[in-house]
């Protein structure tokens, strides 16, 4: 037996044990014509590269909320075109977790230019965060057009990740409280804005991860 012959063995015994993987945890939640549709777009999810936890969720998510059978298979069906869309835009080499954080921000409006925007800023980093920041601004009643714009400018600058994370939840406080989501939005980058540096400059000491922080640590107020 050929080496060639032997990896090709091992392939087809490891995909053999992922879809059984698959199948054991969407064991019994759905009806067979809908595991059935489920299962063969996560063999497809798998040939293409592209990640195949999102969709197993998705089905368990409508069982969860007793969805009909052909509500969870469309919804399947979505999201692997989504999870497709979004590796195209995020090319050459996304991640599973960015290609997952994009095919979310794509199904809250997104565009695919913003997310090829994200890359290109980003061409060597993940941009998991930053997509699911975008996402959780839609959800919280940010434009999509405001919401890219505001991820986009702040990535420029060198936000990192826990200041886009921080700056997200301040929106979210700050709505919750009653502010509208776009002014709530518009402070919090203003002081984000103003402690990192112009867009593609460098990193300065002094620079803090909060954007409701000031330069010298004392709060913010909107």
């Amino acid at each position: 037996m050929t080496i060639r012959t032997l990896v090709f063995l091992a392939i087809v015994a490891l995909s053999k044990r992922l879809v059984a993987q698959d199948t054991t945890r969407l064991g019994g939640r759905l009806d067979s014509a809908t595991q059935a549709v489920v299962m063969r777009s996560v063999d497809s999810a798998r040939t293409r590269g592209l990640p195949v936890e999102p969709l197993v969720d998705k089905a368990l998510e409508g069982a969860t909320k007793r969805a009909a059978g052909p509500r969870i298979q469309a919804a399947v069906s979505a999201l692997l075109r989504r999870l497709e869309l979004a590796r195209d835009a995020l090319a050459p080499t996304p991640g599973p977790r960015d290609i997952a954080a994009g095919a979310d921000a794509l199904a809250y409006g997104a565009t695919r230019e913003a997310l090829a925007t994200m890359r290109a800023i980003r061409p060597n980093e993940s941009v998991a965060v930053p997509l699911g920041v975008l996402t959780q601004l839609v959800a919280s009643g940010v434009s999509v057009a405001r919401a890219t714009r505001a991820v986009a400018d702040l990535l420029r600058r060198g936000a990192r990740d826990e200041q886009l994370i921080a700056l997200n939840e301040d929106v979210r406080s700050y709505v919750a409280a009653g502010a509208s989501p776009e002014a709530a939005l518009d402070v919090r980058a203003r002081g984000l804005t103003a402690v990192l540096p112009p867009a593609g400059g460098a990193a300065v000491a002094g620079d803090v991860s909060a954007p409701g922080t000031s330069a010298l640590g004392g709060a913010k107020k909107p």
